[in-house]
């Protein structure tokens, strides 16, 4: 088997999973574990379906960064938790699957998964930093396109997006960035920068949608290349030209806080999946400690698949 690494976009996942399995079976002290059982599933038919050799969870260490923030204020804030009790840029969370978090974490170091984040960014900042680390092929698991902007087929770095669901998974190339959206995926970040993104609260430049930033950088290539024909007069429609110009200041941070980080300091792990004897065991205790059932067993046998 040729080696391939998976990286889990951990937090999309078990939010999926949160929402998306029945809250119908608990531990004994009364704790739901539906999101520990739904991301268990996924890993299993993750790996049984596309065969990674190597596998790590990442982790939202920071999941809105202070730094991206000051460049931004509006990124991700309608996602904040508002009441005087709340600690400052907390994430809003269902308070059963926050209790499910250190148990997932727990499930995860059990079999043997690697667990990595790195302190002032998010899971996305870990996943760019591995895969551009990475030596042959990797997939990256997501609900988030924003990840679009990794694929790279020359470098065999593809998404698998889950934003249909686990039954309808979507195998994500340079040919169905193109087909989406009429760009490279080397465009995508500042495809996103143009046209923006309500979900992660990044304005875009105003009347700029998916076809005009895609036919803008069709005709200059990047960012820049806009902006500089913008300000020469010869991008686009005078229009289009008046509000790129207008959207000087947004347009000078936008790029850092939509790019993706690719050379954190992480460190070394063990991500060759690997489940012993010792590690299956830990997990069956993990099971009947918490009532994950069969969720442990499937994923533990396409782990050792």
């Amino acid at each position: 088997m040729s080696d391939r690494l998976m990286l889990l976009d951990t937090a999309s996942l078990y939010f999926r999973a949160f929402y998306g399995v029945p809250d119908k079976v608990k531990a004994d002290d009364g704790t739901s574990v539906n999101a520990v059982r739904g991301l268990l599933d996924m890993i299993a038919k993750l790996v049984a379906t596309y065969e990674p050799t190597r596998l790590v969870a990442c982790w939202d260490d920071d999941w809105r960064p202070a730094w991206r923030v000051a460049l931004i204020p509006t990124y991700k804030a309608h996602r904040v938790v508002e009441t005087a009790e709340a600690a400052p840029d907390t994430e809003e969370v269902p308070a059963a699957l926050t209790a499910q978090i250190p148990l997932i974490r727990e499930t995860l170091e059990s079999l043997g998964i690697p667990v990595v984040g790195a302190a002032d960014h998010e899971a996305d900042d870990v996943i760019g930093t591995l895969a551009a680390r990475a030596e042959g092929p990797a997939d990256i698991v997501t609900g988030d396109r924003d990840l679009f902007q990794l694929v790279d087929d020359a470098r065999g770095i593809r998404v698998i997006y889950t934003a249909r669901g686990m039954s309808n998974l979507e195998v994500i190339d340079d040919a169905a960035v193109r087909s989406r959206y009429g760009i490279d995926a080397d465009q995508y970040a500042d495809f996103a920068a143009l046209r923006g993104d309500p979900s992660d609260g990044l304005p875009g430049v105003a009347g700029i949608g998916e076809k005009s930033a895609a036919a803008l950088l069709a005709a200059c290539g990047d960012l820049d290349g806009i902006r500089s024909a913008a300000a020469e007069g010869t991008a686009g429609t005078p229009a289009q030209r008046a509000k790129i110009l207008a959207a000087a200041d947004y347009l000078d941070v936008a790029p850092t806080v939509v790019r993706v980080a690719r050379d954190l300091d992480l460190p070394a792990v063990d991500d060759r999946i690997a489940v012993d004897d010792r590690r299956a065991a830990a997990a069956a205790a993990l099971a009947d400690r918490w009532n994950l059932g069969s969720s442990v067993t499937r994923a533990v046998a396409a782990l050792r698949g």
